[in-house]
Formats: C-alpha cells, structure tokens, sequence
C-alpha cells in the first residue's frame, strides 16, 4: 500500500536529486497535513489555485502562481512543477501533479549561442517550441466521476475545459517527474538520469473498461501495489 508518508518521501527524495542536479532553480519541500474528516496532503503549502480555473491569458496565470509561489519546484528554465496529493484513511482520493512551462522563453531562443554548449538548456532553446501547460488528475469520489466524460485519472493539455484524456492510473511523484524530464528535458534527463532516484510503487488501475476503447494513456505496466 502506497501511503501519504510515501508520497512526502519520494517529493523530497526527487525536490533533493533535482537541486543536485542543478535543474530546479528554486524549491518548497513537501509538506504532510493532517486535516479535519480524516484527511491528510501532501503539497507545497497552503496556497490560492484559482488563478488556474479563470478565463485568463496564461501568461497572468503563471505570473500569479510565481508570485505566490504555488510551486514544488521551479525548473532552471522557469517552468513550475506542482504535485499535490489526498488521502482519505490512508487511501488516495486525488492528485494534482501539474507543469506549467515559463512563457518567457526568448532571452534563450533569441541567444542560442549562451546556452547550446549547456545540455540543461539543449531542448528550449528552438524558437518552435510552444510552451504549454500540461497537468494529471486523480480524484475517485462518485460525485465528480463520469465515465469516459471525466475518468477518475485523466491528462489535460492546454487548459482546455473538456480535455480529459483517461490515464490508466494515478502516478506516483516518482512516474511523473520522469515523464516531464524524459519528454521536456530529454538532453538532461540522458545526462542526469542515474543521478534521480526512481521508486518501484506504483498505484493499482482505475481506468474503467470503457474509457479503455478511447485513446488513453497507459502508465508503465509493472507489479501494482494497492
């Protein structure tokens, strides 16, 4: 069984591995709460997310979240990583594990030269890229799942409203920052990959059988704990 004291171990564990790798610029070590109604979360501290809910160009958003440093982590790019996490009696009730890219990338698209030596800054530094937010939810209570419409762990890319695309499972910290450092990172990742602990606990399935006749996403398939 994955518990809340798991999750705070593997959030320091990789907040450490990534300030050692001199990735994260700046950074929140989490936080375990024990709250009201048996509740426990792990997170960054208490903070105000509303910002991300409005109808609000991005860059505002992002600007807000850094001046409340809504963040675990802020990449050595800008990019702001949160990972939040409930348990009701020891059980995950639902995740909040989000990247949001910095929107100020031409100080390294417009002077390439400073950086291309450097593999930390190898993969932002086309003026192609388009930063977009990104983020994995979980949350099992009756009240908000709606098969297939809203899947109990699901990807949103771009802030789009109906952007619900089933995920086989709930990540672990461990399966999410690998993904964001292997698919936006992919120079470091290579470079720094041996340096970041990885964990073997992952979260059993919960994807339902007929969001599986979607397109989803599959998370690594290994022995699942529940």
């Amino acid at each position: 069984m994955i518990t809340p004291e798991n999750i705070r171990k593997q959030v320091e564990s990789i907040t450490t591995d990534l300030i050692n790798c001199s990735l994260s610029e700046e950074q929140k070590f989490p936080s375990l709460r024990n709250e009201p109604s048996n509740i426990k979360k792990i997170d960054f501290g208490k903070s105000d997310l509303s910002i991300v809910l409005k109808n609000r160009p991005y860059k505002e958003i992002y600007n807000e979240l850094l001046r409340t440093q809504s963040f675990n982590l802020k990449m050595i790019d800008g990019a702001l990583i949160q990972l939040m996490y409930k348990f009701h009696l020891n059980s995950l009730q639902s995740h909040r594990l989000a990247f949001f890219p910095s929107p100020y990338l031409e100080e390294f698209q417009n002077n390439p030269e400073i950086y291309e030596e450097d593999c930390i800054y190898a993969d932002i530094i086309k003026k192609n890229i388009v930063p977009f937010p990104l983020r994995f939810d979980f949350d099992c209570r009756k009240e908000v799942v709606t098969i297939l419409d809203h899947p109990q762990s699901h990807l949103t890319l771009g802030q789009y409203q109906n952007c619900r695309i089933p995920v086989s499972a709930p990540l672990t910290p461990s399966v999410f920052i690998n993904f964001i450092l292997r698919n936006f990172y992919n120079t470091a990742f290579k470079q720094y990959s041996n340096s970041i602990n990885r964990f073997s606990e992952v979260f059993m399935d919960t994807i339902a059988e007929e969001e599986r006749t979607l397109s989803f996403v599959q998370l690594p398939l290994r022995k699942r704990k529940l």
